[in-house]
């Protein structure tokens, strides 16, 4: 029977899904899935919530899933949070070593990290995340770990996420009201990097970017921390919008023929394809190029990634990124999308499933998990969070399958 003390759960509360993963952690850094469950999200809008009742709904159908799946009942979870609330900003704080032997310890490194988290803060905002970047001992700047140094004065550069007092409130109503404990709010992009990014990726510097259906939240990463996190209001939704309007389809209709048969670039469709769309009011259903949808979909895509390009580049780390681009979230599924994005980022980009975790790891090797996969990893020991970079049984999965879909297509 499972150890429920060794158990833990992510809990993604999306725009377009809820995603609920459980999970395991085995003796050693191993981390085993034992069950998923995804809920269409009811209650939701661009990453926040907007209906408490549906958001309750949707969570409860989506653990219960999981729960069925793993065979065992949670009370507990990590909960994801994004949204347009999200601001992230630096600071300093700097504290005098006034100890005998000069020595710094974890209470000097703590109240440094305090010190520099003391900004001036709206009423209506709260920290979600302090996230130290380097420290400077003395004149020595770089340090990761100043533990142990000796040093009269200590420096810390940290970056802070905060976010609306009352959309994190309402976050955590909907999930208690599904009869579950928050164990804490994690921003969704630090989350599903811990599931997508390797240690290297970190190291050389990155940018991920989890393109979902209301958001896209990018992270950077240098020198394996936090340099720069953002939230911006646009996702895969907009593409949705766009083909519901150019095809004169329903919403409903519209997702579905994204979901089935949009490719990111023009160039990947063949030029016999045909589409059946159905039409509104009940009219009969049209048959339409692929082509056409095809450039629907590639115009919106541009202008987002677009978008994510300029935001990279305002954070000022846009020539850093040697390790390029790490593309995750639901969009990471379309074809094309890798190209597409390399071509306008101009620095090399791949798709981001999560890696390096055990059990029902087939799962879970899609994009669409990776913020639910994260948000297990994200508390976990420092071996237990990266991946050394190697492909997994899981990763490998996933490629098949997506070449799989490709001959597919171009079969049929």
């Amino acid at each position: 029977m499972t150890d429920r003390f060794n158990v833990v759960a992510g809990l993604d509360v999306g725009t377009t899904k809820v995603c609920c993963v459980i999970a395991k952690q085995n003796d050693g850094p191993a981390v085993e899935i034992l069950g998923t469950g995804l809920a269409p999200s009811l209650g939701s809008k661009r990453g926040m919530v907007v209906n408490i009742e549906s958001t309750v709904q949707s969570v409860v159908e989506a653990v219960r899933e999981a729960e069925q799946m793993a065979g065992l009942e949670v009370a507990a979870v990590n909960v994801g949070i994004a949204g347009g609330h999200i601001k992230s900003l630096n600071s300093k704080g700097i504290v005098a070593i006034s100890s005998a032997d000069r020595e710094i310890t974890r209470k000097d490194v703590e109240r440094c990290v305090e010190q520099a988290k003391a900004i001036a803060l709206p009423v209506d905002r709260e920290v979600l995340h302090v996230l130290p970047k380097e420290f400077a001992v003395d004149d020595q700047r770089g340090i990761r770990d100043p533990r142990g140094m000796i040093a009269t004065r200590l420096e810390a550069d940290v970056h802070i996420v905060t976010g609306a007092v009352t959309s994190a409130q309402n976050l955590v109503r909907s999930v208690t009201r599904a009869e579950l404990k928050v164990n804490r709010l994690i921003l969704e992009p630090l989350a599903s990097a811990r599931a997508v990014l390797t240690r290297d990726e970190m190291e050389l510097g990155v940018a991920l970017v989890d393109m979902g259906g209301g958001t896209t939240d990018i992270a950077i990463f240098q020198d394996g921390s936090v340099r720069h996190t953002s939230v911006l209001a646009v996702g895969g939704d907009q593409v949705t919008r766009d083909l519901a309007v150019g095809l004169r389809t329903p919403r409903l209709a519209a997702e579905q023929i994204k979901q089935k048969y949009a490719v990111a670039m023009t160039s990947l469709v063949s030029e016999d394809g045909v589409v059946e769309v159905a039409d509104v009011g009940g009219r009969r259903a049209r048959m339409i190029d692929r082509s056409y949808i095809a450039e629907i979909v590639q115009a919106r895509l541009e202008e987002v990634i677009t978008l994510i390009k300029r935001e990279i580049g305002q954070s000022g780390y846009a020539e850093q990124l040697a390790a390029g681009v790490v593309l995750t979230g639901g969009c990471g599924n379309m074809e094309g999308i890798a190209e597409l994005s390399e071509q306008i980022f101009n620095m090399p980009t791949r798709i981001g499933v999560p890696l390096g975790v055990t059990g029902l790891s087939e799962s879970v090797a899609d994009p669409i998990f990776a913020t639910g996969v994260g948000l297990i990893l994200y508390d976990l020991p420092e071996e237990c969070r990266f991946f050394d970079g190697a492909d997994n049984d899981a990763v490998i999965f996933h490629r098949i399958l997506t070449q799989m879909r490709s001959w597919m297509e171009n079969i049929f």
